[in-house]
């Protein structure tokens, strides 16, 4: 402590100082350079020297006045492994032939070291093969008008029906490309890796299909936000390939919006070409709280 409050007053000293001496080279380059009527408003050689005196007066006392405030320390050394995450024991025993004392007794366990790493396991691919058996009444070969009777369990039913891609591989696509940024054609490269050629075309179809088929849940999602007390909102620019009717250059807009004061927040994403004030106008219909968002004229309607 007492080494922390000895630094902190020589830091004090010398900025003084500095300041001191950067205003003495400017005296001093105004005595030389300045006009006339200048030089004979600066301080005289004894001026100066009670200046140095009362710096060096100001310095004692100011030392003297110290107090260094309680602060607090970073824990450091490593991040302790979650407790949630399943353990795997690996046993790292002695050889039958090493528990034994050089004086011929056996040896006892007192105890154990216990060490922890954290483990990676790949992903890796499989085949949902669904079987369903077929049923059917020997007896009678079925109803005589309706021919014979076969009975089997439905397939449950699929996001896209008559796809190879399960839910959760669906959802690992989607994942990967929306929340880890990570396009389909290094995903393609992915699952070559892992055995199986799936081509970024199949991956990029899924997405739009899987899009129609989340057109409910969108509009759910919009109406819960519209419930929450706050509501913050904000567009970026977009840059749409192959868009009907508009250049590949042409500037699009991503608007987003944000419940907030919420325990969950919700995020709702909406595509439009315009940047207009409209959009926001319709994205906030029946809205009735605070909405935080920038000074943009697009959201002056928000004031009236």
């Amino acid at each position: 402590m007492d080494t922390d409050i000895q630094l902190i007053a020589e830091n004090q000293r010398l900025s003084q100082e500095i300041e001191y001496l950067n205003e003495r080279i400017q005296l001093l380059l105004a005595q030389l350079y300045g006009k006339k009527s200048e030089k004979g408003i600066l301080p005289d050689a004894d001026q100066l020297s009670f200046l140095e005196a009362e710096l060096e007066k100001l310095q004692a006392e100011e030392a003297a006045k110290i107090e260094v405030p309680a602060h607090s320390r970073k824990a450091t050394g490593r991040k302790a492994l979650p407790e949630e995450l399943p353990r795997v024991e690996v046993i790292h025993d002695l050889p039958e032939n090493e528990k034994h004392c050089p004086c011929g007794a056996e040896l006892s366990k007192i105890g154990e070291d216990s060490s922890e790493q954290l483990e990676y396991i790949p992903a890796t691919l499989q085949v949902l093969q669904h079987i369903r058996p077929k049923y059917a009444c020997k007896a009678c070969q079925g109803v005589e008008d309706q021919g014979a009777t076969v009975k089997i369990a439905p397939l449950p039913k699929q996001m896209i029906p008559k796809s190879i891609a399960s839910p959760g591989l669906l959802a690992q696509i989607i994942t990967a490309k929306f929340v880890d940024s990570l396009p389909f054609f290094r995903q393609e490269k992915q699952f070559k890796r892992l055995g199986y050629e799936l081509s970024r075309t199949n991956m990029a179809n899924w997405a739009i299909q899987l899009g129609e088929r989340l057109e409910r849940m969108l509009y759910l999602l919009h109406r819960e936000i519209k419930l929450a007390p706050l509501i913050q909102i904000d567009e970026t620019t977009l840059q749409v390939l192959k868009e009907p009717g508009r250049k590949a250059t042409s500037k699009s807009y991503l608007w987003v919006m944000r419940s907030g004061a919420t325990k969950s927040p919700l995020v709702y994403f909406a595509y439009d070409p315009s940047r207009s004030g409209a959009v926001a106008k319709e994205l906030l219909e029946g809205y009735s709280g605070l909405v935080i968002t920038d000074g943009y004229a697009g959201y002056n309607f928000i004031e009236a």
